[in-house]
C-alpha cells in the first residue's frame, strides 16, 4: 500500500479517545486510568495514566494487529521505505534478537563485525548460530573500532559460502558507516540475507544530508531506535523488512515469543506520533541541527587540546561513503585528560550529560531537538576545562589499541549452556568464558561466551576498571564464569544443543 495519509496517528488517536472516555475499567492495569493521584501524576499529569491502557477492545493487539496498530505500522513502513514495519517496546535489542532468531538457525553461520552490540551476542545464544567475526577498522588515534571494509566482508563471504546471513552496523556508535550498498549487493549475489543494526541511524531515513539507510541500500531487515536519534520515548524502536528473503510470518511469531503480552501503549503511541513528526519535520529539523553543528565546529577546534572528528577524518581512513555528522565526536586527549575525566567533569561541574566517554574522546548526540544554547554551553564548558588543564605539547601517553579480539573456541550458545565454574580473574587466562563482559555504554562486549580469555583482555579490563568505567558482567567482583573443561567434553558429546 502506497501514498498513505502520513498526517494520521491511528493508534495514538484511538488511545487518546479511550483514555478520555467514560469507560468503566474492570481490566488491568490496576491504576484504572490514573484515578488515584500520586507523585508521578502530580509531575507528569493524569494523561500519562490515561494513555496506559492494556489492549482494550478497539485498540488492537501488538501480537496480531488487525486494526489501528496494523494501520500505524503500515504508515511507518511507508515512511521508512520498507515493506513491513513492526513496533517494538523492547528497544532495538528486541528487534535484533528477533531478526537473527527468525532467520539463522542453530549451527548456521552468520558473518558479522566483532564490535557488535551485546544484543547480537544474546541473539546468537538464543538462535544457536555460529558467528564468523570480521575485524573492523581499528583506529589507534582515537582508541575505537570503526566500520568493516567491503574487502574484508567480501573475503569473509567468499571463505564461508555456506553462511546464511551477513550483519552490518549502520552506523557505528561514533558515526562511521561501511560501504553498505556494495556489501548488500555482494551478499545478495551469494544468496545471503543482509541484516542491519541501525540503533543509531533512525535519522538516516529522513534526511538526504546523512548516509544511506539500510532500506535504501537494499538490506533485507533492519532494527532502528526511534528513541535514540528520532523523537520517540526510550525503549521504543521499529523493525523493518523489505523484499522476499525474509519470512515475515516467522518474524512476527518470533517477536511474539520475546515481546511482553502487555506492551506499553504509551511507547506504541510515541512511535506513532514520532513517525509523523519525523516524516514532516525531520528533513528541516535535521538540516537545522547540522547547520548549528557545522557553525560551531570551527569554534570547538579553536579550543586548545580539542578536536572535532568528522567526515574529513573518516575519509582519510577510507570511509568515503558517508559519516553521520549528528555524532559530535570530540577528541580531548590533547588537553591532558582522558575522555572519562572530561565526561565526569562536564556533568558534575557544568550539568552537561554526554552520551559516553572513551580513553581519548567523548561523544555528544545531536538531534533535531538540539538547540544553539546546548552547543554554546558545551563549548564554554570545554573551553573552561581546557583553560584549566591544557599545557603546550602535553597530551595523554599513546596507548596501543591492539583489538586482537579473543579467539572463538565454541559458539556462544554452547558456551552459555555448558557446565561452568567460577574462577578469579587473575587465574582465568586460557580459560573459555561462559559469560559476556562489557563496558556500558556502548555495550560492545570485550569478551563473549565461547571466547578464550587472553592477556590483552585482562589488561584491557583492568584499564577500564581503573578509569571508572561501568563494567557489566555476571559476577563483577574479581571473578569470572568459565567453562568447566573437566565436565564439558562429556556434556558436549551428548549433543544436547
Amino acid at each position: 500500500m502506497k501514498n498513505l495519509n502520513q498526517e494520521k496517528t491511528p493508534f495514538f488517536t484511538k488511545l487518546k479517545e479511550y483514555g478520555e472516555s467514560d469507560v468503566v475499567p474492570f481490566d488491568v492495569p490496576g491504576h484504572k486510568l490514573g484515578r488515584l493521584p500520586n507523585d508521578l501524576s502530580a509531575f507528569a499529569g493524569k494523561g500519562i495514566y490515561q494513555l496506559d491502557a492494556n489492549a482494550p477492545r478497539g485498540l488492537d493487539t501488538l501480537s496480531k494487529p488487525t486494526g489501528v496498530i496494523k494501520e500505524a505500522q503500515a504508515l511507518a513502513a511507508e515512511a521508512f521505505g520498507a515493506d513491513k514495519a513492526y513496533f517494538l517496546t523492547s528497544g532495538t535489542t528486541g528487534g535484533i534478537i528477533a531478526m537473527i532468531m527468525a532467520t539463522v538457525s542453530a549451527k548456521e553461520k552468520i558473518i558479522l563485525p566483532r564490535n557488535v552490540h551485546k544484543s547480537v551476542i544474546n541473539a546468537l545464544i538464543f538462535s544457536g548460530a555460529v558467528p564468523v567475526f570480521v575485524k573492523p577498522d581499528i583506529d589507534n588515534n582515537l582508541g575505537i573500532a570503526n566500520g568493516v571494509s567491503l574487502t574484508q566482508m567480501k573475503k569473509a563471504i567468499d571463505e564461508h559460502p555456506d553462511a546464511k546471513a551477513v550483519f552490518v552496523i549502520n552506523p557505528t556508535y561514533f558515526g562511521v558507516v561501511s560501504d553498505l550498498k556494495n556489501i548488500v549487493d555482494y551478499a545478495h549475489s551469494k544468496d545471503m540475507i543482509v541484516m542491519c543494526d541501525e540503533a543509531h541511524g533512525a535519522q538516516f531515513y529522513f534526511s538526504n544530508l546523512l548516509p544511506q539507510s539500510a532500506m535504501a541500500a537494499g538490506a533485507d531487515v533492519a532494527a532502528t531506535s526511534m528513541h535514540k536519534t528520532g523523537v520517540s520515548l526510550t525503549q521504543s524502536s521499529i523493525l523493518l523488512t523489505k523484499g522476499d528473503r525474509i519470512d515475515n510470518a516467522k518474524i512476527q511469531s518470533t517477536l511474539n515469543m520475546i515481546h511482553s503480552t502487555s506492551p506499553s501503549a504509551i511507547l506504541l503511541s510515541s512511535l506513532d506520533v514520532a513517525r509523523k513528526q519525523m516524516y514532516f519535520e525531520g528533513e528541516k529539523g535535521i538540516k537545522k541541527a547540522l547547520d548549528l553543528r557545522n557553525k560551531m565546529v570551527p569554534k570547538f577546534n579553536e579550543i586548545p587540546g580539542v578536536e572535532i572528528i568528522g567526515e574529513a577524518y573518516a575519509l582519510k581512513r577510507g570511509f568515503d561513503f558517508g559519516f553521520d555528522s549528528t555524532k559530535l565526536v570530540i577528541k580531548v586527549a590533547d588537553i591532558g585528560l582522558t575522555g572519562f575525566d572530561v565526561y565526569r567533569t562536564l556533568k558534575d561541574r557544568f550539568d552537561i550529560q554526554l552520551e559516553l566517554a572513551e580513553t581519548y574522546l567523548v561523544l555528544a548526540i545531536i538531534t533535531m531537538a538540539t538547540t544553539k544554547r546546548d552547543l554554546d554551553r558545551l563549548y564554554q564548558a570545554l573551553k573552561t576545562i581546557s583553560d584549566e588543564n591544557y599545557e603546550q605539547n602535553q597530551s595523554l601517553p599513546k596507548i596501543k589499541f591492539h583489538y586482537n579480539f579473543p579467539e572463538t573456541y565454541v559458539r556462544p550458545r554452547e558456551a552459555y549452556h555448558a557446565p561452568h565454574k567460577i574462577v578469579p580473574l587473575a587465574d582465568s587466562e586460557n580459560e573459555i568464558s561462559a559469560e559476556s563482559i562489557m563496558i556500558y555504554p556502548p555495550g560492545i562486549p570485550l569478551l563473549i561466551p565461547g571466547e578464550v580469555i587472553n592477556t590483552q583482555f585482562l589488561e584491557d579490563l583492568d584499564f577500564y576498571q581503573q578509569s571508572g568505567s561501568v563494567i557489566f558482567s555476571e559476577l563483577n567482583n574479581g571473578y569470572v564464569k568459565v567453562i568447566d573443561k573437566d565436565n564439558w567434553q562429556k556434556w558436549e558429546d551428548s549433543d544436547e544443543l
